[in-house]
């Protein structure tokens, strides 16, 4: 990690981190610290790892396992300072009592983001690397400016440092960019993968997510989801049927308003709901330490929810609606019908349940709730960055509830032609079994 300390633009602030002193009586106290630097560096945090090529980290599974790294090592540095109010996830030290949140916030995503840019793999090309490490160093050297030079900045430096050496530390090794637990099948049910234009099979690019160390449950498949439905069984064939009319990519019974709907949903969760979250703590002027525990239980427990439900994908290693649809006369059910060149309005390269969507939205939201309840006055907007969008579709959306686009999600999946109806459901089980269990056994406030 030494190399993410050279840079020029952060000399100064981080020789003046080398000399740690603890406040005298004439030292002016700092300035009260409010949520908007743990805020700031959240939405850097997912602006810069939504930059990865997919291989590299981008894709949504390890999109999410960054974010959880990161936001879990702001939470530790902020934690650290103060009154212990709740548990630490892994720093268990504690820093001056009027040490710098905002510093602390800053050096720990910076620290986080930094190293996760820099050794991400180089295949395919990542040509955005220097631009986004350059862009990183010229945001921290903005947060740090902002603080008062003196002993508080100093120690929340200090602690930011801290909080991110222990997470690299704890994720060394941790199974990222692991081998392929996946083989081809070529049984009916199982899934196998379409071929591109270039003649190759379009393949996950994060397929390792399942084998990955999770970091508030107990096992990659602690939550197992249910199994698919048998194919011979008429539940079966009711949702195949489904999918087959309503998702189809020509000639669909879906309205124009849900192919619209189905196509806006094609954005990463992670970005949506950090999104909202940062609508509604600033909203509610939530405390910076109290913004970095919902942050981090958000974005560890969307984590923990994608590498279980990576894991149960390449478990069951199901057939996606466009295998099923054109082999539909090999799955031994009279109540379906094969039809040979269907294709989805959506597709993607990997096994199909549970969705992978709807696990992630179904913990993101499960938190959401527990701090901000269901109805949310006044509503909350998020913004679709999908890229299967027509020019001039409208990309903001309003919401007044959560159980709103979580309802919506269920059919957006089978509109695309993406899912059957049970992946989808068994998703949102799963991400919300994930992260009710990961905020009863972390984070808790001291004492309990």
């Amino acid at each position: 990690m030494n190399h993410r300390r050279s840079i020029i633009l952060l000399a100064v602030a981080l020789v003046a981190s080398a000399a740690l002193g603890a406040p005298g009586a004439s030292a002016a106290p700092p300035v009260p610290s409010d949520a908007s630097e743990v805020v700031h560096w959240n939405e850097v945090a997912t602006t810069t790892l939504a930059a990865f090529p997919g291989p590299s980290g981008g894709a949504p599974p390890a999109f999410q396992i960054n974010m959880g790294m990161t936001q879990g090592a702001v939470y530790d540095a902020v934690n650290a300072i103060g009154p212990k109010r709740y548990q630490p996830y892994l720093l268990d030290r504690r820093f001056g009592a009027k040490a710098s949140t905002d510093a602390a916030a800053a050096t720990a995503a910076y620290d986080m983001l930094y190293e996760l840019v820099d050794t991400a793999p180089p295949t395919p090309a990542f040509p955005a690397r220097d631009t986004l490490k350059a862009t990183l160093a010229a945001e921290y050297a903005e947060s740090l400016a902002a603080v008062a030079d003196g002993p508080f900045k100093r120690q929340g430096i200090a602690a930011g440092h801290a909080a991110a050496d222990a997470m690299l530390a704890a994720r060394a090794d941790d199974g990222r960019f692991g081998p392929s637990p996946w083989t081809l099948n070529p049984l009916p049910g199982h899934w196998s993968p379409l071929i591109g234009a270039n003649g190759l099979p379009a393949l996950d690019p994060t397929p390792w997510a399942g084998n990955v160390t999770p970091f508030l449950i107990e096992s990659q498949s602690q939550f197992r989801s249910a199994p698919p439905l048998a194919l011979d069984s008429p539940a079966y064939a009711a949702e195949v049927n489904e999918v087959q009319m309503l998702g189809r990519a020509t000639g669909s019974t879906r309205t124009d308003e849900q192919t619209w709907i189905a196509r806006w949903w094609q954005s990463a969760p992670i970005l949506s709901w950090n999104e909202v979250s940062r609508q509604l703590i600033e909203r509610s002027g939530m405390s910076a330490g109290d913004s970095a525990r919902l942050l981090a239980l958000q974005n560890m427990s969307g984590a923990d929810a994608l590498i279980n439900c990576w894991n149960d994908k390449y478990h069951y290693d199901f057939w996606r609606p466009w295998n099923a649809i054109q082999r539909a006369d090999e799955d031994g059910n009279a109540a379906t019908t094969a039809e040979t060149g269907w294709t989805a309005l959506i597709t993607a390269p990997y096994p199909e349940a549970p969705s992978g969507h709807n696990c992630n939205d179904g913990a993101h939201v499960t938190i959401l709730r527990m701090y901000f309840g269901d109805v949310i006055a006044g509503g909350f907007q998020i913004t679709s960055f999908s890229g299967a969008l027509q020019p001039g579709d409208p990309r903001v959306r309003t919401f007044a509830s959560f159980s709103q686009p979580m309802a919506e999600l269920i059919e957006a999946r089978i509109w695309a032609g993406l899912h059957f109806r049970f992946a989808d459901v068994q998703g949102q089980i799963l991400g919300a079994n994930v992260a009710n269990y990961g905020a009863a056994h972390h984070f808790q406030a001291v004492g309990h």
